[in-house]
C-alpha cells in the first residue's frame, strides 16, 4: 500500500506532526506501507536527505497560508500513484490543495487518469487544531472570527469530504466535535499517537546536555522542553517556581529549573528572562536540545514539567514517560486522562495555583512514592505510547 502525507513543513524544529510521521516509519513499513511526504519546505532546507521515505519539498511558501504555487500541479501528476492520501494539520493552503487536485481529477474522463485511480481514501489528521481552544482563547478573537470564514469557505469542504478524520487521543476526539459548524465527518478515528522507544542511555547524552547547560550538573532538576510560546504556560512555571524557592522550608531540597526548546529570542521569550531575572542561579535557558542533548536531559532530570494550555497530544510528555520520568502537567495536555489513571504524574489546572501544586506537591512526596510513579510512567508510555502498538492502529484505519 502506498501512502502519501501531506504537511506544511517536515522541519524537526517544527514540532510534532512531523515527528508523528518520522516515528511510526519503520513500523508501518513492516506492515507493507511505503510511504511518501510533500511539504511546502524550501529545496534547500538542511534535513533533507536524512530519512529513509521520500521527501518532496515544493516551496519556498508565500504569505501566511503558506501558498506554494508547486504544491498543486504536483498533488496533479502523482496523487494517482498513491492508495492513501493524509492531510497532516488544518487552515493552511496544503489542505485546500489536496482537494482542489482530486476535484480537478475526478472530472477527467481521459485514459491517461480514469476517475477510478483515485486514492481509495483521503484522511485528514487534525493534530489538535480543532480544538475550541483556539476559538476561545483570550486574544485570539480576530484569529477566531478568521477561522470561522475559512470555516465555512473552505475547510468543511475538505473535512466533511473526506473519508474521515483521525485523532491522537480520546479528548481531542471528542473536542473537536464543539469549534464549528457544519461538522459532518464521515468517520472519527482515536488512532493514538506515540514514539519510538528511546535509545539507552548513556555518558555521552549526559554530557553533551551539561555542555549546553553545565550549571546542572550534579544537581536535581526539573525539565521543560517545548516550544517557548505563551500558549505552553511557561511564564505561570516560572511564576510558580519562583514561589515555590522563596516559600521553602529551611533544609528543602529545590531542584534548578531548565526551560529549553526554540522561541526565547521571540519578545514572549525575553519577557521571560525578564521575569527569572535575580534567579539566574536556578532558572537556566539552554534553548533546542536534539539527540543525544535532548535524551541527555530527559534521562536527567527528575521531573518533566508542562502546565500548557492546550496541548494536543505532546510528544515530549510522552518522551518523558518512556524514559521513566514523572509528568507534572496541566489538565490541558490531552493525554493527562491517561496519564492520571495510570499514575504516571501529577495533573492540575493551567493556572498560576495550579502549576504551584505541581510543584508543592511534588514536594511533599516521598521517595518512595516518587519511584513508584516513576515507574508508572513507564508502564503508562509502554501501554498507550508505545510506536508499535499505535502503528498498527494507523494500519487498521488506512486499511479499512
Amino acid at each position: 500500500m502506498k501512502l502519501l502525507h501531506v504537511i506544511p513543513s517536515m522541519d524537526p524544529a517544527s514540532g510534532g506532526p512531523c515527528e508523528g510521521i518520522r516515528n511510526s516509519n519503520r513500523e508501518l513499513m513492516n506492515l507493507g506501507i511505503e510511504r511518501e511526504v510533500a511539504c511546502m519546505d524550501s529545496p534547500s532546507s538542511a534535513y533533507l536527505g536524512m530519512d529513509d521515505f521520500p521527501i518532496y519539498a515544493l516551496g519556498p511558501v508565500k504569505t501566511a497560508w503558506q501558498y506554494s504555487k508547486k504544491l498543486l500541479p504536483w498533488l496533479l501528476e502523482n496523487i494517482t500513484r498513491f492508495d492513501v492520501v493524509i492531510v497532516n494539520g488544518l487552515w493552511l493552503y496544503h489542505g485546500y490543495a489536496v482537494r482542489k487536485a482530486l476535484q480537478q481529477l475526478s472530472k477527467q474522463k481521459s485514459a491517461e487518469r480514469p476517475k477510478e485511480r483515485l486514492p481509495k481514501r483521503v484522511l485528514v489528521m487534525a493534530h489538535g487544531m480543532l480544538d475550541p481552544y483556539f476559538q476561545r482563547a483570550q486574544g485570539r478573537k480576530l484569529k477566531a472570527i478568521r477561522n470561522w470564514v475559512y470555516w465555512k469557505l473552505i475547510e468543511s469542504k475538505l473535512v466533511n469530504y473526506c473519508d474521515g478524520v483521525l485523532f491522537t487521543c480520546e479528548t481531542e476526539l471528542r473536542l473537536a466535535r464543539h469549534s464549528f459548524r457544519p461538522y459532518r465527518p464521515k468517520r472519527e478515528l482515536n488512532i493514538g499517537y506515540g514514539i519510538k522507544e528511546p535509545p539507552l542511555y548513556n555518558t555521552a547524552m549526559r554530557d553533551k546536555f551539561l555542555e549546553k547547560c553545565p550549571n546542572v550538573k550534579g544537581v536535581p532538576y526539573f525539565l521543560f522542553i517545548s516550544r517557548i510560546h505563551s500558549k505552553k504556560g511557561v511564564d505561570l512555571l516560572i511564576k510558580a517556581y519562583i514561589n515555590f524557592v522563596v516559600t521553602a522550608e529551611a533544609n528543602t531540597e529545590i531542584p534548578k529549573l531548565v526551560i529549553a526548546g526554540p522561541g526565547i529570542n521571540t519578545p514572549y521569550g525575553r519577557e521571560l528572562v525578564k521575569l527569572a531575572d535575580g534567579f539566574s542561579n536556578l532558572i537556566f535557558f539552554p534553548g533546542m536540545l536534539s539527540g543525544d542533548s535532548k535524551w541527555g536531559a530527559f534521562n536527567g532530570c527528575n521531573a518533566f514539567i508542562l502546565p500548557s494550555h492546550q496541548e494536543n497530544f505532546g510528544i515530549a510528555v510522552v518522551e518523558a514517560l518512556a524514559c521513566s520520568k514523572p509528568v507534572l502537567i496541566s489538565n490541558q495536555v490531552n493525554i493527562c486522562n491517561e496519564v492520571k489513571s495510570e499514575g504516571g504524574g501529577l495533573v492540575e489546572e493551567d493556572t498560576l495555583q495550579g502549576t504551584k501544586e505541581l510543584l508543592q506537591t511534588w514536594a511533599n512526596m516521598s521517595n518512595d512514592e516518587k519511584l513508584e510513579m516513576s515507574m508508572n510512567a513507564r508502564f503508562c508510555y509502554e501501554r498507550n505510547f508505545n510506536i508499535v502498538k499505535v502503528s498498527v492502529k494507523l494500519f487498521e484505519a488506512i486499511s479499512c
